[in-house]
């Protein structure tokens, strides 16, 4: 079964983007090869909004969606005006558990901390890669909205990079029924 890892940068004070959305404040760390990065994945699952800013005629990063399935979770958006993305209007374990029964590659969780939540409250997510980047927010998107499930976390990878200052975090996601032991 293929695993949904929710992969993401995080300001020290637990923020994947600033109160506009912007994420202009992740430092660009030159031993992040992101090319192999998303190698890693065929499926990328992001919420509406995280779709909404997806910049895929980017010309910097716009090739690494190249090759991907795009699913998005949203109650608003309809399959018909999106014909290359799947959309998924129902966030259920019987929605989502189809994706990971299919062969391929690892799922990212691109982004949103709603989805991670709700994800989280399911038991879907499998690995927690936490960027940690050394920088203060003091407000904006929550890397864990609250309320949010509790969950013992199993540190697996840890590396910290020079030029950028980052720490780099894995961590495997008990199972809720171990968790609430």
């Amino acid at each position: 079964m293929r695993r949904i890892r929710y992969q993401v940068a995080c300001s020290l004070d637990g923020y994947i983007a600033g109160p506009q959305g912007d994420i202009s404040w992740i430092p660009a760390e030159p031993e992040i090869d992101f090319g192999a990065l998303f190698a890693e994945f065929d499926t990328l699952l992001m919420g509406r909004k995280t779709f909404a800013g997806l910049s895929l005629t980017d010309p910097e990063y716009g090739q690494l969606y190249a090759g991907k399935e795009l699913v998005v979770v949203s109650t608003t958006l309809a399959a018909v005006d999106y014909p290359h993305v799947t959309i998924i209007n129902e966030l259920s374990r019987h929605a989502i558990e189809p994706l990971r029964q299919r062969p391929g590659k690892d799922i990212w969780l691109f982004g949103g901390g709603e989805l991670f939540r709700h994800l989280l409250e399911l038991d879907m997510v499998d690995t927690i890669e936490l960027a940690i980047t050394p920088v203060l927010l003091g407000g904006g998107i929550p890397f864990l909205p609250a309320p949010g499930p509790s969950r013992r976390l199993t540190l697996t990878e840890q590396r910290w990079y020079e030029h950028s200052g980052m720490v780099w975090l894995s961590y495997q996601i008990e199972p809720a029924a171990t968790s609430a032991s």
